[in-house]
């Protein structure tokens, strides 16, 4: 096992809304100015953020999530996408917030243990003084990896950063201040009910990055972000941690536009593992979904298209079709939703959708079932979460679903005939035999039956 030297950094922050993905953003593109071949990371389960992420580097993003692997399996999935590349993570939540907002496990301060990363604070400063100082000594103190190594302050003006830094460093002689950001008259980004407005829906979000990256490369020293990131330790990896058997090969066809974009890359990455070809498709824009041993209907935002995804009558009775023809189905959340006789959204409007399903989904106005839970039938299990507004007239029972915090529990998820679809987004590497014992049925179903 040789040690890997991938430079890498993230960025955190003490709490959630102090402007992590858009400094992100701004810094990635900044770093690419500099020619460095960026892949950008998101600690946590979160589809959105990652979608920034993949738009500023130029990459695909991935999650990185210690509920859902331990650190040894979490450094080699991180570790087989970082090589030969400079690595950009960014928190999530509060540096320390990890299950249920009072465990260390899955927090951001977990994730840089598990792969060693330097960590840069940024702190929202925009109504403080030099109490900064003491917010920030604390967290160093808490932080019993000594990952922190430097801060961003946020929200400041140029004349106010000046005395702040040298008060900072001055008090806190062993943390870097590493420049600032000042209050920006535009925002990088915009919000909706699931959090981010999705960057497709940003025609200039290009031009707007560019602008922060520059804006950075006045105000935050890039260069010194970059050595601490090649001062990062080699890294120790178990590559055979993440290996997959691959037999028989299987299509599998992929439901991805604007309606349906939540996937884990590493979900995918697993497929392909263990011998699928994806083949993408739009439930919106196509008349018919491409020839295929497994249908694939990630989440996404069904009910921002649900006009459009009732009026495609093509592609909704030819998904029906493969339903009840036995199609090998996985479907999570919005993918749920879409297979169900009909969707009702926000504004209280009525829309057919697939219809392979019994059941509806309306609006509730809250989070439903929201956070990480390991769900069980009985005789497997597998890790994932929960996030959405939406909820079901019948949700399923073929499932048990266990929260990590709490221990609260509730049934979910339909599996029958080929098909696992519920509202909870599954995480594959928390349990590859879950995924592979499906697809050794699909091939077995193939061999059987042509």
């Amino acid at each position: 096992m040789n040690p890997l030297q991938i430079p890498r950094l993230m960025i955190a922050a003490p709490k959630s809304g102090s402007g992590k993905t858009m400094v992100t953003c701004g810094l990635i593109h900044a770093l690419r100015q500099k020619s460095c071949s960026i892949r950008a990371f998101k600690c946590g389960p979160d589809y959105i953020d990652p979608l920034y992420l993949t738009r500023a580097s130029g990459a695909p993003s991935v999650n990185l999530d210690t509920y859902f692997t331990d650190h040894a399996l979490t450094r080699a999935l991180f570790a087989s996408h970082a090589q030969n590349h400079c690595a950009v993570i960014e928190g999530v939540m509060g540096y320390f917030d990890g299950i249920g907002g009072v465990q260390e496990q899955a927090s951001s301060a977990d994730v840089a243990a598990a792969v060693q990363a330097p960590v840069v604070l940024l702190v929202d400063a925009s109504d403080m003084g030099i109490s900064v100082a003491a917010l920030i000594k604390g967290f160093c103190e808490c932080d019993i990896h000594h990952a922190i190594k430097g801060v961003v302050l946020n929200k400041v003006s140029k004349s106010m950063f000046v005395s702040l830094k040298n008060g900072i460093e001055s008090l806190l002689p062993y943390t870097k201040v590493y420049g600032y950001v000042p209050k920006l008259q535009s925002q990088l980004l915009n919000s909706r009910h699931l959090g981010l407005v999705m960057p497709s829906e940003l025609p200039d979000f290009d031009n707007r990055c560019a602008e922060l990256a520059a804006v950075l490369g006045q105000t935050v020293d890039i260069d010194g972000l970059i050595r601490l990131a090649e001062s990062a330790p080699p890294l120790s990896v178990d590559f055979t941690a993440a290996e997959i058997p691959q037999t028989v090969p299987l299509r599998a066809a992929v439901a991805r536009d604007e309606a349906f974009c939540f996937y884990y890359e590493d979900n995918l990455e697993l497929l392909r593992k263990a011998g699928c070809e994806l083949s993408f498709f739009s439930p919106v824009n196509d008349s018919t979904v491409p020839q295929a041993d497994i249908l694939l209907l990630g989440g996404g935002y069904p009910e921002l298209h649900a006009e459009q995804l009732s009026a495609n009558v093509g592609m909704r009775e030819a998904v029906k079709k493969l339903v009840a023809e036995g199609m090998p189905v996985l479907a999570e959340c919005g993918g749920f939703m879409y297979l169900q006789q009909a969707l009702v959204t926000q504004d209280n409007r009525t829309y057919e959708m697939a219809g392979a399903l019994p059941g509806s989904s309306s609006y509730t106005g809250k989070l439903v079932r929201f956070g990480y839970a390991d769900f069980s039938d009985g005789k497997s299990h597998i890790k994932g979460h929960e996030f959405h507004y939406f909820d079901s007239s019948d949700n399923g029972s073929d499932f048990t679903a266990v929260k990590p915090s709490g221990g609260s529990r509730w049934q979910c998820i339909v599996r029958k005939n080929m098909m696992i679809a519920g509202f909870p987004h599954l995480y594959y590497y928390s349990n590859p035999a879950f995924i592979l014992s499906f697809l050794e049925a699909v091939r077995k179903k193939k061999v059987i039956h042509g």
